[in-house]
């Protein structure tokens, strides 16, 4: 299970697992002369180039090796093939931050649990706190000017939520501690290390980008759904104009511009920019739960240039009141800048029709159970904030779907170990299904992996399902 424990205090979470479960096996493999089969559910219109030297392989019992998308045929019988997310990319062991050892999450130090601030435990008032945090700061940085409102914005919230992260937290790590999920030792997992791909360019954005440049289909001629099937062979057009559907019970590989990607089943998802969501709407459907991951905007993703951003007038045009069933479940992750905090509470929910019910956090720890960074660390949280709430509308319709499900509840924390793959987020699934109906609709906007029974749209959808991020085991 993904979940690993529940307390009062919120969710103790194995992310790797929840992968894992999704079953990524292919088992619509046809046997080829010579004994190798190579999945045919491939949607390009040109075989992979190559295979990337990352990818893992398996070897036989006559020594061959077969790479991600070859299964192995055994007493003239394909081979069921299992895919699974490499281990190395939750193996935070250490933190990325070291804390001071007051700040550190411990069983059974009163002593820490007792303050509020982990910079200076020997202060009690926020304001002698506050003075005092400025001068480290500026004594540490030779800053010559006090903190802007922005800054001061996030200690005043910081200083809100702290308590709460750090009880909460705390419990869910004793719990993780005995069962024996997570563990004091430190010890790395043996993984080969330089085998890791540390950049894999599959060019989505730049596909979607590049997408707008194609003809222009006539919508009436046009398919709004494409599923894919065992031994067919579509324009990569098609993946880019339609939602495209696994339907099936079995993980499919497709290929996009010579990459292979893995799609889990009962899976849908559609592969665009916010300029092309007409497909998605023309999939007409209407969702239950809507997950959304804005790329929002800020200084530090201007200056690296690692993904494009929205403005907040971009993406309060997202057409979520088109997409949302009644007393839809909205679920917006939000940075830490209280600026887009403000922005989603105050603008962009009103605007969706949407009434905010509680605010949850996203908390990172190591496999010891140490905070990522230090819970009181000005430069980065090792937390992450989400905006729950519930489309307004028909009230006899809202009460028909709350029936049988738990109210939302505020300050809940999802504690889990991060995946070191930049902006893979853990999942909400199995923290949401208390508070939702079973077989509900659910949609992630700007997603960049899929889930079985999620509809997924973003401009790199597929990313984190690219095939060497995996390693390829053989079943029975």
């Amino acid at each position: 299970m993904s979940v690993v424990h529940r307390l009062a205090a919120g969710w103790l979470v194995d992310h790797l697992s929840f992968i894992n479960q999704c079953g990524y096996e292919i088992c619509d493999s046809f046997a080829h002369p010579g004994g190798v089969t190579h999945n045919t559910s491939v949607t390009s219109t040109e075989d992979c180039h190559s295979t990337s030297t990352f990818a893992a392989t398996l070897s036989s019992s006559d020594g061959a090796t077969y790479g991600p998308g070859e299964a192995i045929e055994t007493e003239g019988k394909p081979a069921k093939m299992r895919y699974v997310f490499r281990e190395e990319f939750f193996d935070i062991s250490q933190p990325h931050i070291a804390g001071a050892p007051e700040e550190q999450l411990c069983q059974g130090c009163p002593e820490v649990r007792r303050y509020g601030w982990g910079f200076f435990p020997f202060i009690s008032s926020w304001n002698h706190g506050f003075l005092f945090c400025c001068l480290v700061i500026l004594q540490k940085h030779k800053r010559k000017c006090v903190f802007n409102q922005g800054e001061l914005d996030a200690l005043e919230y910081h200083s809100k939520v702290r308590e709460l992260i750090w009880e909460g937290t705390l419990h869910l790590v004793q719990e993780g501690l005995k069962s024996g999920f997570l563990h004091h030792s430190t010890a790395k997992l043996n993984c080969r290390k330089n085998n890791v791909p540390q950049h894999i360019v599959c060019g989505l954005a730049e596909l979607c980008e590049m997408a707008k440049q194609f003809p222009a289909v006539n919508e009436s001629d046009h398919q709004t759904l494409h599923v894919l099937e065992d031994e067919t062979s579509h324009p990569e057009q098609d993946l880019l104009s339609c939602v495209t559907e696994n339907s099936s019970n079995c993980a499919k590989i497709i290929v996009l511009m010579g990459q292979k990607y893995l799609v889990p089943p009962k899976s849908s998802f559609l592969l665009s920019d916010i300029s092309c969501l007409q497909p998605l709407l023309n999939y007409k459907k209407k969702y239950d739960v809507i997950v959304i991951d804005p790329p929002w905007e800020n200084k530090s993703v201007k200056r690296s240039n690692r993904y494009s951003h929205l403005s907040s007038w971009q993406i309060k045009q997202i057409p979520v009141p088109a997409l949302a069933a009644p007393n839809c479940l909205v679920v917006t992750w939000v940075t830490n800048r209280q600026k887009h905090l403000r922005f989603v509470k105050d603008e962009l929910y009103p605007h969706w029709s949407v009434k905010t019910l509680a605010e949850w956090h996203w908390v990172k720890i190591t496999r010891a159970g140490e905070f990522v960074s230090p819970l009181d660390s000005l430069h980065k949280k090792p937390y992450e904030v989400l905006v729950l709430g519930r489309v307004q509308g028909d009230v006899k319709e809202a009460l028909r779907k709350s029936e049988g499900v738990l109210p939302i509840p505020e300050h809940q924390l999802i504690v889990s170990i991060p995946c070191s793959l930049h902006s893979h987020k853990p999942p909400l699934a199995a923290v949401l299904a208390e508070f939702i109906k079973p077989d509900v609709e659910c949609l992630e906007l700007f997603a960049r992996n899929l889930q079985p029974g999620w509809t997924s749209w973003g401009n790199e959808v597929l990313k984190f399902q690219h095939i060497d991020y995996f390693t390829l085991l053989q079943t029975e």
